[in-house]
């Protein structure tokens, strides 16, 4: 069984995320998108 992980802040999500998330569950059995805060980043949704 083949797993990926897609880990970022997400902050906001986007259609190029949600594009990279729909081409890589293809490529592998399970994805695992890891969802982050990063401190140093200014959110856009806090």
């Amino acid at each position: 069984m083949k797993r990926a992980i897609y880990p970022g802040s997400f902050d906001p999500i986007t259609f190029g995320h949600l594009d990279i998330i729909n081409r890589a569950s293809k490529l592998c059995d399970e994805l695992i998108v890891g969802v982050l805060n990063n401190n140093q980043k200014i959110r856009c949704f806090p």
